[in-house]
């Protein structure tokens, strides 16, 4: 009987000629690659001013800093996502102001994202939780889409989107991370920031020689960390770019049958994703243990935030994640699992647990 698994990193012939083909230049390191994938992504994801950087999280943690988020400020987020995007916050000192979920899709639930709002809101950090669209429309204060598991377009009213590249989200560079700015002063910032504050255009056109006729070529004027994203991580991305209408055709292909496979099952709704699929189901333990016996992965993947000790370790009173708490469970979404693998899951499903 063939395992199922929860995961399995997506890596195709191109994408491994890519970095063959990188590692006989003499640029691994950030280089015309990078070059090279953001204006592919840029092509296929119709933006202007994508950043290439070394993680999804550096990709918020910049985003962050390019909206000035300080010490104090309140930045409301979503209690149910990786810690990877709120991690960041509290590095910074904001306040983390976590808002309750909605039961049919586990993303932010924008009623009460508006009840929260006070004159102390820097942002709201809106998680496309499993590849599913969040609904969140225009709000009173700025927005930050978290796309980390949502590889489309970004939202149009996102000052800054942040995407990971983690080594088994759809679009993969073993990890890495794309942001989207929507103007060009942001742009030259964060492709400086992202190499220690030094503008590495004018490094180029210096040669990159830093110093000459007693001069610095290159000024630093604000001091930036180092997350700059590899010419050999690049060239995964190139290579998986070329079949990114395969590779997302593929996981929506697998929702669809997914979403019409586990209708009307008696303790079961599904809740539907592109990156995996989240359900909610009764009697939860039992359910994971059935899949179990039949060679098929389960996982929650996603802890609520607010009961980890760093964000507070305390439960809130958050009525539709206090709901789903025990009952969501995750059911496995990739490139290496097939039309008949999700049929066989379906199947498993309805035969009850």
């Amino acid at each position: 009987m063939k395992k199922i698994v929860m995961f399995y990193p997506y890596v195709n012939d191109e994408m491994r000629q890519e970095v063959q083909k990188t590692l006989k230049t003499r640029w691994i390191g950030q280089g015309p690659k990078v070059d090279q994938l953001e204006k592919d992504w840029a092509k296929i994801f119709k933006v202007k001013y994508p950043v290439a950087v070394n993680s999804g999280t550096a990709s918020l943690f910049l985003a962050y800093h390019l909206m000035g988020i300080k010490k104090g400020d309140e930045v409301i987020t979503s209690v149910l996502t990786c810690t990877a995007t709120n991690i960041p916050l509290l590095q910074m000192g904001a306040k983390i102001v976590f808002a309750d979920i909605k039961r049919d899709t586990l993303n932010l639930d924008p009623e009460d994202i508006k009840r929260k709002i006070t004159k102390k809101t820097k942002c709201v950090i809106n998680v496309h939780l499993s590849g599913n669209k969040s609904d969140i429309d225009k709000m009173p204060v700025p927005i930050i889409g978290d796309s980390s598991q949502y590889h489309e377009p970004p939202m149009p009213y996102d000052k800054y989107t942040c995407y990971s590249l983690q080594a088994i989200k759809q679009i993969t560079t073993a990890d890495g991370g794309m942001l989207v700015v929507n103007n060009k002063s942001d742009y030259k910032r964060a492709k400086a920031l992202r190499w220690f504050g030094i503008d590495r255009e004018a490094k180029r056109r210096a040669g990159w020689q830093v110093y000459k006729g007693r001069e610095i070529t290159t000024d630093i004027t604000e001091a930036g960390w180092k997350l700059q994203m590899t010419d050999v991580t690049a060239s995964l991305g190139i290579g998986a770019l070329k079949s990114y209408k395969k590779i997302m055709n593929h996981h929506y292909n697998l929702k669809k049958i997914y979403d019409k496979g586990l209708k009307n099952i008696s303790g079961l709704t599904a809740v539907g994703g592109a990156w995996s699929y989240p359900v909610l189901v009764e009697k939860r333990e039992k359910f994971m243990k059935l899949l179990a016996k039949h060679g098929i992965e389960s996982n929650i993947i996603q802890v609520r935030n607010d009961i980890v000790s760093i964000f507070g370790g305390k439960r809130l009173n958050l009525p539709n994640m206090n709901w789903a708490e025990d009952r969501y469970v995750y059911l496995p979404l990739h490139m290496m699992v097939s039309e008949n693998d999700v049929l066989r899951i379906i199947n498993v499903i309805r035969k009850g647990w």
